[in-house]
């Protein structure tokens, strides 16, 4: 057996390097540090819905997590998308079926998935809820279930995508299936996950943190039968030292994330002088859930260089090593170039009646849809430029919500300092020239809409009614809502990941054929969330893709325990 390859110097950004699989004659030839029936590689939603389900199937389970445990889902709303007729739509007067639930993200899944799969997921949905309340999850909302990029505390149930829009409401009746858990504060999903952890502690399932894979190995057949992980001590001042470096490393992220990188550098820096390898057995399986790309810049610039100016969102361990872990045992990837952008407009509720313009001075989308579609539309259709343009009239009504609404600090301050720094003017041609966009191609925009909004013709993009506006009372105000703005950040996120075998989540090589003993789940994987984002999407689907690839994976251990018998 041959000694881990020397790693090469820690990136700039923190990103983890990872080395081809260590590969052995069998599983004989290796003196394992230990054996488990399934090993998951991250402890996000995924990792934790797959450990729990695994356990509770009696398997025995190992976790190792880089840093603390959490991930993206942490840094989340924790929004759960749930449907088919929850208590909680009923409560709210919502009879949602499996039916139109699938009929609703057919359109926003695409063909990342089969629809059989996309079907069944729909189907599982009640369990899921279900199986979140078992776990002590609260969703119940007493509110009328609003449109809005985020609701306030009292508000659990809410539309989180574009159910709403006449394109989407023509096929699938709405219904608001954006489930969030009881908590106060903008970022629930640090409950939902403490609610996970809790459930990982009572089962006594361990977790190896500041642990990383760095290589897997492999037997000559190709099948995967363990890794090997860097361990730091976390009780070691190289411990220590780390654990502070990346806490501070997230905490400054969203407002200086350069000082961030920094701080993720000598972190990794630190892993790859003092960790020490460990062998792990996995009978079972391998299970990759370490999120995806979106802070590894140079697969972003590979892949997704539409994404290049958003702000990164998520957490440092979406590098994509999941990945490229999977890719170095033979697996393949796709949907790499696929992104989710989020430029939300609404709250204060004016705004999406405005027009939104690139910089040819033409619409691209409807303003009213979910801010995940809007701001994947801007990125790929307008480079990441974009306008808001309103009139007098409507932007004193969303002065007037942003300063009195009561509405999130995220929400109102933003559009506030947009709407009091906007370029304005007493014509549009004017308003054109501050922004650099076609003065001929502004004014055509206008008076198409304005054209809509009075009844003389339909919306160009389908939008609703209620939610077109004349553009008429001058002066005219252009807030400046590009991917790149400072003030007004854009998040991006990744979707593409491993190809996985749907009934199993068994990632596949470039042939098709899955790959023995390696699993993914959650955004390391294709999924349901793989095509167009909405709120709570890849949460539902790390928690079922989750629990998919645990139980095929202990299946897969008792059947070779029974034939041993």
């Amino acid at each position: 057996m041959t000694q881990s390859p020397s790693s090469a110097a820690a990136a700039a950004d923190g990103t983890l390097p990872v080395d081809a699989p260590l590969v052995v004659d069998s599983a004989e030839a290796v003196a394992w540090n230990e054996t488990v029936d399934l090993l998951v590689v991250g402890f996000g939603a995924a990792g934790a819905s797959a450990a729990i389900h695994a356990r509770e199937a009696g398997a025995n389970v190992g976790v190792v997590e880089r840093f603390e445990g959490g991930g993206a889902t942490i840094k989340s709303g924790g929004i759960v998308y749930l449907g088919g007729g929850t208590r909680q739509q009923k409560a709210a007067g919502y009879e949602d079926t499996v039916e139109a639930m699938y009929r609703y993200l057919q359109m926003e899944a695409g063909d990342a998935v089969s629809n059989p799969t996309l079907h069944q997921f729909c189907e599982d949905s009640l369990g899921l809820h279900a199986w979140l309340e078992s776990l002590g999850a609260k969703f119940d909302s007493t509110a009328p279930p609003p449109k809005t990029s985020y609701p306030k505390d009292g508000i659990y149930l809410y539309y989180s995508g574009n159910e709403g829009v006449p394109a989407f409401a023509a096929q699938a009746l709405p219904a608001p299936r954006g489930h969030r858990m009881h908590g106060s504060g903008v970022a629930t999903g640090k409950h939902l996950f403490a609610m996970l952890r809790r459930r990982v502690e009572e089962l006594k399932i361990p977790v190896m943190t500041q642990t990383s894979v760095r290589r897997l190995i492999q037997d000559r057949s190709g099948t995967v039968i363990g890794a090997e992980v860097s361990r730091l001590n976390p009780e070691s001042a190289a411990g220590q030292r780390h654990l502070k470096l990346m806490r501070k490393a997230e905490k400054v992220h969203d407002f200086a994330p350069a000082w961030a990188d920094r701080l993720r550098a000598q972190a990794l820096a630190i892993e790859l002088a003092d960790a020490q390898p460990l062998h792990i057995r996995a009978s079972g399986g391998v299970l990759l859930s370490t999120g995806g790309f979106i802070f590894n810049r140079d697969m972003v610039q590979q892949h997704a260089p539409k994404y290049l100016k958003n702000m990164r969102l998520g957490a440092t361990g979406c590098d994509g090593s999941g990945i490229r872990l999977g890719q170095t045992a033979g697996g393949s990837a796709a949907r790499l170039e696929k992104g989710s952008a989020w430029r939300f407009i609404n709250p204060p509720t004016a705004l999406p009646r405005g027009i939104v313009v690139g910089a040819n001075g033409e619409r691209f989308c409807n303003e009213q849809v979910y801010g995940a579609r809007l701001g994947v539309e801007m990125c790929e259709q307008g480079d990441g430029r974009a306008w808001l343009i309103l009139d007098a009239k409507l932007r004193r009504e969303a002065m007037k919500e942003a300063a009195f609404g009561k509405l999130w600090m995220f929400q109102s301050g933003p559009a506030l300092i947009l709407m009091l720094s906007s370029p304005k003017a007493r014509t549009l041609a004017e308003l054109a020239g501050k922004i650099g966009v076609p003065a001929a191609a502004l004014e055509r925009t206008v008076q198409a809409n304005n054209a809509s909004a009075g009844g003389a013709q339909a919306d160009a993009f389908g939008k609703s009614k209620d939610m077109r506006a004349t553009l008429d009372q001058g002066p005219y105000y252009a807030l400046d809502i590009s991917a790149s703005n400072k003030i007004f950040p854009c998040p991006a996120i990744t979707l593409g990941g491993l190809r996985v075998e749907e009934g199993s989540n068994r990632v596949l090589n470039a042939a098709g054929q899955p790959i023995a003993g390696l699993y993914a789940a959650g955004r390391t994987a294709v999924g349901v969330a793989s095509n167009f984002y909405v709120s709570g999407l890849s949460i539902a689907d790390c928690l079922w893709s989750g629990r998919r690839a645990a139980l095929h994976a202990i299946q897969k251990t008792n059947n070779t325990a029974a034939q041993a018998a």
